[in-house]
């Protein structure tokens, strides 16, 4: 028979305050905790947008998976080609943001990285797709071949920089996979996205700064990458770390850098301050106990594997249900550490989620008279109520 029990959560005192629904004048937009990969916030989170040079988070997806594998080294060094340094037709005064290489330069793939990190540089990604796929062409589909098999599905390349193309496009949802991809495979090459000056040969002293307005905010932030054209208005992908927490935070269309910055970092604020991880049950410790069927005890404590912590909208703390679900009585022997049931929590507007419950005890069968006192005991009962004739 399925027993269902449910239990009153004593919750630390907090303050609740309140988490009404955010609007954000972004086209789209996505809010994420790296941890859980709980969505706080989305907005239009999967229409394929111009991504401009946030769509460089692909090429360094690739770069760093070629690192991985061995197939390059941070040491090589890759030739500049005349494609690289005028890929949109004209100069590098006229094609965005760049490293202001020339085709003397031979550069290193570290040198390269800091140059699409730090100064967003086209021609820095346009190096490095030569030297991974041949061509810039090849590389893009390598990149779409390659979004495909992360599960990107609304994430098209027909260039390593995010240049403004009819068929460049990538949506919020894939951005945010793609930073929490970078931050979780690539942690020896992520802290590259929190470097705040790149002077790449002294070249143009005052183009070393790193486009990310949240880096100098002081609220946490280390990555990861702004956009920028007409057709896209302002847009970035950032990241920030408070108290052990991290988020994400995407946005895109804003109307002004100024505008911009501002969102980024007003997002960043309330994901922090209007969220909490609380830890509501204690691994190995008690929470209920379920009634046993021919053991040497009548009933058994019921855990949890591990501490059960959940990302919570303040406002919801003193509203959280917990219900415990188990067959019982459980029939003898019992082992500890057994799986005896399941923890169904349940959260206002978030989805419910299950933990397993197992034995915090060894329970043995009874012995011979105890069990034959059980059996004559409902033997009796069943005649007297006459379901035994």
């Amino acid at each position: 028979m399925k027993i269902l029990l449910r239990l009153c959560i004593a919750l630390a005192m907090l303050t609740a305050l309140p988490a009404a629904a955010l609007d954000t004048p972004a086209r789209a937009a996505m809010v994420v905790d790296y941890d859980t990969g709980i969505v706080l916030l989305a907005k239009n989170q999967d229409e394929p947008l111009p991504p401009a040079s946030m769509s460089k988070l692909m090429t360094l997806n690739m770069v760093f998976e070629a690192l991985e594998t061995g197939r390059i080294l941070l040491t090589d060094e890759f030739p500049v080609s005349d494609h690289a340094v005028h890929f949109c037709g004209g100069g590098a005064t006229t094609c965005g943001s760049t490293m202001y290489l020339d085709t003397r330069d031979r550069v290193s793939v570290e040198d390269l990285i800091k140059g699409v990190i730090v100064l967003s540089g086209n021609d820095a990604s346009v190096v490095l797709a030569e030297g991974l796929a041949g061509s810039e062409a090849e590389f893009a589909i390598r990149m779409t071949e390659r979004a495909r098999e992360l599960g990107m599905l609304n994430s098209t390349f027909a260039n390593a920089t995010g240049w403004p193309h009819p068929d460049h496009r990538m949506s919020a949802r894939d951005l945010v996979f793609l930073a929490r991809r970078l931050i979780k495979e690539f942690p020896q090459y992520y802290r590259y996205f929190a470097i705040e000056e790149f002077a790449f040969d002294n070249r143009v002293p005052n183009n070393r700064f790193n486009r990310n307005p949240l880096l100098g905010l002081g609220i946490g932030a280390d990555g990861l990458k702004t956009g920028h054209t007409s057709e896209a208005g302002y847009g970035l992908v950032g990241s920030a770390v408070r108290d052990g927490r991290r988020v994400i935070v995407m946005i895109t269309g804003m109307e002004s850098s100024a505008a911009r910055e501002a969102e980024a970092e007003r997002l960043v604020t309330w994901a922090f301050r209007e969220f909490t991880v609380t830890t509501l049950f204690t691994g190995s410790a008690q929470i209920a106990r379920a009634e046993v069927w021919l053991g040497d005890v009548e009933t058994v404590g019921l855990a949890p594997i591990e501490d059960i912590s959940m990302l919570l909208p303040y406002s919801a703390i003193q509203h959280v249900t917990a219900n415990v679900i188990f067959n019982g009585p459980i029939a003898a022997p019992i082992a500890e550490g057994e799986l005896l049931g399941e923890l169904i929590i349940t959260i206002p507007d978030m989805p419910t989620q299950t933990f397993p419950l197992v034995a915090i005890a060894s329970v043995s069968e009874a012995g011979f008279l105890e069990r034959y006192i059980t059996a004559f005991t409902i033997l009796k009962g069943r005649i007297l109520s006459g379901d035994v004739l």
